[in-house]
């Protein structure tokens, strides 16, 4: 039982995450496929780049309830069930509750309805981490407003404030004894952003990284490139 409820939270969490919205906002607002263009992800900072600020904050707030709902509906499914191993207690509620977050990390990055292809996880990880531990996620999303906001690069303000939810929950976890699963998700998203954002750490230390904002050309035959 407890096996497939595990399996169900994974499911579940990889086919919220796997709901293009990126490409779904920019088809009805722009009328073109987001991933012939810019980066080619179909995150809002590439969304921003062909359909404009009013469909790139649909996307955010779409992207970051994909990892909301994954993280609720996770716990919905343990009940808040605990397993009790000697003086310390390991919450299976937790756990179920990252994994589908994770899993819906790895649903809006290689999505079932895109070929596998899709976004770079950042709105859907500051969702379930704001589900999981809002504190953190509210920190690491003021690290990245500033931190995009300043140097008008969205790559740097987004690894910013993963690190720094990360950062922020390490003394909640030793002082405050907040479950060291959440802990855990945060070091792994962290490490996942800074991974997919790679491309962009290169074109940050060459200076050739695009700023934010910076609008595309866009006409309604999509090139095949990026």
């Amino acid at each position: 039982m407890i096996v497939a409820k595990f399996a169900a939270a994974i499911a579940i969490g990889y086919l919220i995450g796997s709901i293009p919205f990126g490409a779904i906002i920019a088809k009805r607002r722009a009328g073109v496929d987001v991933r012939s263009y810019g980066s080619g992800k179909t995150g809002a900072t590439n969304v921003l780049r062909v359909a404009g600020k009013k469909a790139a904050a649909v996307v955010i707030v779409l992207d970051v309830s994909k990892g909301i709902v994954a993280v609720v509906l996770a716990g919905l499914l343990f009940n808040g069930d605990y397993l009790l191993t000697g003086s310390s207690s390991f919450s299976l509620a937790h756990s179920a509750q990252v994994l589908a977050a994770l899993c819906a990390i790895a649903g809006h990055k290689w999505s079932a309805f895109l070929g596998f292809r899709g976004g770079r996880g950042v709105a859907t990880f500051f969702g379930g981490l704001l589900a999981l531990c809002p504190a953190a996620a509210l920190f690491g999303a003021e690290v990245l407003f500033l931190g995009a906001t300043l140097t008008k690069y969205a790559s740097l303000g987004s690894i910013s404030g993963a690190v720094a939810a990360y950062a922020m929950l390490i003394p909640l976890t030793i002082l405050n004894g907040f479950p060291l699963e959440y802990l855990l998700y945060s070091l792994v998203g962290a490490v996942f952003i800074i991974v997919v954002h790679r491309d962009n750490i290169s074109r940050l230390l060459s200076g050739t990284e695009r700023r934010l904002g910076e609008r595309v050309e866009v006409n309604n035959a999509a090139p095949s490139g990026r």
